[in-house]
């Protein structure tokens, strides 16, 4: 699934071609609400968390969430997309520019403003200045106790554009044991998870092979492989509701 650091260049890519331009055309055959008006301005791209919100002068915002298989191109006028067209799930068109969203699983409109939309989200970790401090009291007020800390840390309820990537790799930053209990987390330490992820998040915006070790990821998809650090195999172990993999080295963490 795209993570903050997806979306956040997402948006990045489209807002030049979009961003106060007049629609031309629109096409979303299973949306799920109003679709905007032709002739109306496309006001502003942006990514919260893992959403891409696209809002529309006349107070509607378009909202798509990529999950597992979807993806945004962005096409100059009659040139060919590289997917079929019948997988396309929305079409924006504008003055030299095609937009073109492809198998997402979410697509949506919302009448308000961008602000309005999913503001029940914690503060968004691609931001230049998130709230890091609302984040960690989030923990508390978004999570029961005996919640563990890798599956708080994707809750995008605390603090969003953390997904399965940097889930591991914050955790394995900071030599914590993803299956310890949000109770048993210190307040502190809940800070330094936000602000590492926060950095780790930043970090990665500019694309590119993700980093967070010299290596390159310190504990992702390494399953069986040596740990950087202590040389122990990498183990990984299906975690939470979602059955969502979590990777970590079984020598170097601990419950704090």
């Amino acid at each position: 699934m795209p993570e903050g650091d997806t979306l956040y260049r997402v948006a990045a890519r489209l807002r030049p071609a979009l961003d106060g331009k007049e629609l031309r055309g629109f096409e979303a055959k299973r949306l799920l609400g109003d679709k905007p008006k032709i002739g109306t301005t496309i006001e502003s791209v942006e990514a919260k968390g893992k959403h891409l919100l696209i809002s529309f002068s006349n107070q509607l915002v378009l909202e798509t969430h990529l999950k597992m298989s979807g993806s945004w191109h962005l096409y100059r006028t009659g040139e060919r997309w590289q997917k079929g067209s019948h997988l396309a799930r929305c079409v924006i068109e504008v003055d030299e520019w095609v937009a073109v969203c492809f198998s997402a699983p979410v697509v949506k409109t919302h009448h308000g403003s961008a602000d309005d939309v999913l503001s029940y989200l914690g503060p968004d970790l691609t931001s230049e200045n998130p709230d890091l401090e609302l984040a960690v009291t989030r923990f508390g007020e978004c999570c029961s106790d005996d919640t563990q800390i890798g599956v708080a840390l994707l809750d995008q309820r605390v603090a969003c554009g953390v997904g399965n990537v940097f889930k591991s790799e914050v955790l394995a930053a900071l030599r914590l044991d993803p299956f310890t209990p949000v109770a048993d987390v210190s307040v502190g330490m809940r800070g330094r998870l936000i602000a590492t992820a926060h950095r780790l998040l930043r970090a990665n915006l500019r694309g590119g092979e993700r980093r967070t070790v010299v290596q390159g990821l310190a504990v992702y998809d390494r399953k069986g492989k040596p740990c950087f650090t202590c040389g122990t195999p990498i183990a990984m172990r299906y975690q939470g509701e979602h059955s969502r993999s979590t990777y970590w080295c079984p020598r170097c963490v601990s419950s704090e």
